[in-house]
């Protein structure tokens, strides 16, 4: 590449587009509900605490999910939160390919894995193989706890992606 495409490339960069608009405050509009995916939130936290489960592996979850659902402020916060809690960039930046890679063990695959076929539930109905795999790495009450996180992001996602409420960028952890 030249540096003449190099400058062209990253002036394009420096040019994107502004982000979509927010369609609904879902939080002014909706508070009641949006308190109760607050403490939604809170109640699945609390489970994993329980189980012990891995902050990391936790945010990994909530990210991939995040990825699939294409909910940018989602991803946006919980990159930053796993970063925060010591995950690396190299693993954040994997989660997309992460069969591909050495990065991650076989409990944080069976985990992702169990994410993907969860997100994807209308499609795929969480086939038996994959809730086999998933349970052979984690006990049912840390199995549990992982369906609690998984269901409570895609609840998040789902009103992210539909009221584009919060703004990419915006969180600060």
């Amino acid at each position: 590449m030249t540096a003449t495409q190099l400058t062209s490339e990253n002036n394009d960069a420096s040019q994107a587009s502004t982000p979509d608009p927010v369609r609904l405050d879902f939080d002014e509009h909706a508070a009641g509900f949006s308190r109760a995916m607050a403490h939604l939130d809170r109640a699945a936290i609390k489970e994993l605490d329980q189980v012990d489960f891995d902050p990391r592996l936790r945010e990994l979850v909530r990210i991939r999910a995040s990825q699939l659902n294409g909910c940018a402020y989602c991803v946006d916060m919980h990159t930053k939160d796993a970063r925060a809690i010591g995950e690396t960039e190299q693993r954040i930046y994997a989660l997309p390919v992460w069969r591909e890679t050495p990065f991650f063990t076989a409990r944080e695959r069976a985990a992702l894995a169990f994410t993907e076929e969860v997100t994807a539930a209308a499609a795929t109905h969480v086939p038996d193989e994959a809730y086999e795999a998933v349970a052979a790495q984690f006990s049912p009450p840390e199995l549990a706890a992982l369906i609690s996180l998984i269901v409570t992001i895609n609840a998040w996602n789902a009103i992210g992606v539909a009221t584009r409420a919060w703004q990419p960028g915006s969180y600060q952890p």
